[in-house]
């Protein structure tokens, strides 16, 4: 008895065959030609008249033709289709991580839902924003966010001060050149915060998401390898159809 994955790796094949041969037969169906056939004799009006020879031109594609073949060959397809669908209905498996199991009997059609929002849940997780390593950081319950020591910084104010270069003379005024000077005035204390993650916290949920991943594939896997019983719809359908 086949398995679900055989079904499903046949099933490519049969859609792409069903694909090619319908758009041939839509095709030929469009050209008049190939439909059409002709069969005409020459009679001359007396006996010493010119003899022509018979012509002919025989019908290539016959309509009816085309609906035996492409029923034959959407049925296989039908078929097939129809074998998986039933199969997923009743393919099922566990989702286990360290033998804890999140999801107890997850149709495949689930489960392959789950593979794509992981995908996106990890690169979601990959871009979380982790705090600044230069730092050190500790959690505050009072605001719930993270926060660093307090630092004590200098503030300075720019003073002017006067330097004499050369001092008055009962001809020339004294040469003063201005300069500011740096002068503290005050104190900075300085708490950073940051609502970022550390990036042990990042590590770990990136790791949960593949460890999720990893026990979805599987139960996909698992669940494929069900044994799958043999649809035959085809020929009821194109029975009604083409009938």
């Amino acid at each position: 008895m086949a398995k679900l994955n055989q079904i499903i790796a046949v099933e490519k094949g049969v859609k792409s065959k069903s694909f090619q041969e319908l758009t041939q037969s839509h095709q030929d169906l469009q050209k008049p030609a190939l439909l059409a056939g002709i069969s005409r004799t020459y009679q001359p009006k007396d006996e010493e008249g010119e003899q022509l020879p018979p012509e002919s031109t025989r019908v290539q594609v016959k309509a009816e033709d085309v609906l035996r073949t492409t029923a034959a060959t959407l049925t296989r397809l039908f078929d097939v289709t129809a074998t998986k669908d039933w199969a997923n209905t009743a393919a099922r498996a566990d989702v286990v991580v360290d033998g804890r199991t999140l999801v107890a009997g997850a149709p495949v059609t689930y489960l392959l839902f789950l593979e794509k929002q992981l995908t996106d849940l990890r690169t979601f997780v990959r871009k979380l924003p982790v705090l600044d390593a230069s730092e050190a950081w500790n959690h505050d319950a009072s605001t719930d966010s993270w926060k660093t020591e307090a630092v004590r910084t200098i503030r300075t104010k720019k003073v002017p001060r006067n330097h004499v270069k050369a001092e008055a003379t009962e001809k020339h005024p004294a040469q003063v050149e201005v300069y500011y000077e740096d002068i503290a005035v005050g104190y900075w204390t300085t708490v950073k915060f940051s609502g970022a993650l550390p990036a042990r916290r990042v590590n770990e949920l990136l790791e949960r998401v593949e460890k999720l991943q990893q026990a979805v594939q599987f139960a996909r896997e698992e669940a494929n390898s069900a044994e799958v019983t043999d649809q035959r719809v085809g020929d009821a359908v194109f029975g009604y159809l083409f009938g």
